[in-house]
């Protein structure tokens, strides 16, 4: 075992892995998400590798498939996301793994969307270098329930300060 963390295109046989690890009931329970169904699951990634403005990595761990990565645009903000397996959980495989997806973006800032309640990913993102930018309660498809969310953001490279505005 070497630990390397590695990032690597996502590919259509990551995807039965990928939806394995979305459907843990704790996975779902901390990131306040939903588990999806086979089939919407994959027509969801059909959508979201067929979008040339998606940039997705999957992370591998000691050459196995552990999560992935993903930014997109979505309603004038640049988002990233992650979602990392639950047996990688507790090894710095998401602050490494986002640390080198940062590198491979150019855009800022960045926004990253998590449960308030999700103090794991709270703190990978803060390790990156995001900060609370604002917090808001999220309706869910229960219409009884709401989720406390918090936005976060990740500024300018060094030297592109010039380029960014605080919101």
């Amino acid at each position: 075992m070497t630990n390397d963390v590695l990032l690597r295109d996502v590919t259509v046989d990551d995807l039965p892995i990928l939806f394995e690890h979305q459907r843990d009931p704790d996975a779902n329970r901390m990131a306040a998400f939903p588990a999806r169904d086979r089939e919407a699951f994959m027509a969801h990634w059909e959508k979201i590798l067929g979008d040339e403005t998606v940039t997705t990595k999957t992370i591998l761990f000691d050459g196995q498939v552990a999560g992935n990565v993903v930014s997109w645009d979505e309603s004038g903000e640049h988002n990233i996301g992650f979602w990392i397996g639950k047996d990688y959980w507790g090894k710095g495989i998401a602050t490494r793994a986002l640390s080198a997806f940062l590198g491979l973006l150019e855009q800022r800032p960045l926004y990253a969307h998590v449960a308030k309640s999700n103090a794991g990913s709270s703190r990978v993102l803060e390790k990156c270098g995001f900060t609370v930018c604002r917090e808001h309660e999220v309706d869910t498809d229960r219409s009884d329930e709401t989720i406390e969310e918090l936005v976060m953001k990740l500024g300018p490279k060094d030297g592109d300060e010039a380029a960014w505005a605080p919101l």
